[in-house]
């Protein structure tokens, strides 16, 4: 497996420097500062490039090799008349990311909001912080705070019952924590961040649209992206929408086997394929990630390696928990994807080992003091990666 961090530029609090000591190999990263729907210039490409793989001499080397990620624009989800300059420009960013070299592309598909999290520390018994989503706080969000036309319809009236007196012991304080938490631009979203006013107006956008329309959307993209992306030796991956069902209002399409399944029957492409984020898959009870692993193996062009806690009263509701201690059986996962490199290895393909990355690591230690990106502390995520290289050297020793 190639061991990948991300990092999400100079400003990042986790440097270069730091990831260096991790021994990991690969860096995941994007041009975060240009805006969605422009071009990333090849310029601008290298430079980053530079800043992630420039060393001093006997320094360990690292490679950006993994995009996540292209923004996808708004109004190509929306299909919006003049969409396609920005597939067009969409397209010239990949073949410049190719030019240098520059060849696994993660994207998502998400209607207006990225990964969606009620609680970015919530407190763990250890005394460490996780991200979680709580569903009585999201529907409290939506029906009281957002207030969302025609929200109640899907809501039983116990839930609305729950939410409304959940609200009313709320303090000003704690509502307007949770409508940063929701719409404020959390890492990994690739869209601006929102007041409620433009949140609501951004949803607007969407009122009517159905997840066959959305999904034919996406195939009207796709269907410009992969031949080039072939050319190119370009591998897309998807990822899937978190949590991974419809909310909002909003339509997702990207949740389960069967929506992969549809997709591939669809675009069978090579190039067409998927991020396997056990955390996402895995917080869907009817999701199982080994079989999903074995399933989708040719298709798996990266991997985000992480597991979630369902709550046992509300399957909805979930913690980010330890990597190798959740509901997501991660050794079986891992296995699979060992025996899928092991395969094209023997199929003699050019890139045999799949991307992986420790994703949402816990807040603990000297991190729990310090400012970080959400989810993206250093000492939480590298505890996962050396679980994670247990569990992959435990496998390979068997074998």
């Amino acid at each position: 497996m190639r061991e990948s961090w991300r990092w999400f530029g100079p400003g990042d609090p986790v440097t270069i420097k730091d990831i260096r000591q991790t021994d990991a190999t690969d860096i995941v990263s994007a041009l975060h500062n240009i805006p969605s729907g422009e071009v990333w210039p090849i310029d601008a490409i290298r430079e980053h490039q530079a800043l992630i793989e420039t060393c001093e001499p006997g320094e360990s080397t690292l490679v950006w090799s993994v995009v996540e990620s292209i923004p996808v624009h708004e109004d190509i989800k929306l299909a919006r008349e003049g969409c396609q300059r920005y597939i067009d420009n969409w397209v010239a960013s990949m073949e410049n990311l190719a030019a240098c070299g520059i060849k696994t592309i993660c994207y998502n598909f998400m209607p207006v909001i990225d990964w969606t999290r009620t609680d970015l520390q919530h407190r763990l018994p250890s005394g460490g912080y996780a991200l979680r989503f709580d569903q009585q706080k999201f529907s409290v969000f939506d029906l009281y705070i957002l207030e969302r036309q025609g929200a109640e319809r899907d809501y039983s009236d116990q839930e609305i019952a729950t939410a409304r007196q959940l609200f009313e012991q709320m303090s000003e304080d704690e509502r307007a924590l949770l409508t940063r938490n929701i719409i404020a631009g959390l890492p990994g979203k690739m869209t601006d961040a929102y007041g409620l006013d433009t949140f609501r107006a951004m949803l607007a956008n969407y009122q009517g649209m159905d997840a066959d329309t959305l999904r034919n959307n996406l195939y009207r993209f796709l269907e410009c992206v992969l031949p080039v992306a072939e050319t190119l030796g370009v591998k897309l991956a998807i990822h899937p929408d978190d949590p991974p069902r419809d909310m909002l209002g909003l339509p997702r399409i990207i949740c389960t086997a069967a929506d992969l399944d549809v997709l591939f029957d669809r675009l069978p492409s090579p190039a067409n394929g998927i991020t396997l984020c056990a955390g996402t898959y895995g917080s869907r009870p009817d999701n199982n990630l080994p079989e999903m692993a074995k399933q989708f193996a040719p298709r798996i062009h990266f991997s985000h390696l992480r597991g979630v806690v369902r709550d046992a009263d509300e399957q909805r509701s979930f913690y980010e928990a330890s990597h190798l201690n959740s509901d997501v059986n991660i050794v079986g996962v891992i296995s699979a994807l060992l025996a899928e490199e092991r395969r094209r290895k023997a199929e003699g393909l050019e890139q045999s080992e799949i991307f992986i990355r420790p994703d949402h690591g816990h807040q603990i230690l000297d991190d729990v003091n310090k400012s970080v990106n959400p989810g993206y502390s250093c000492i939480g995520r590298l505890k996962g990666l050396a679980e994670i290289r247990g569990v992959v050297k435990a496998l390979e020793y068997l074998d």
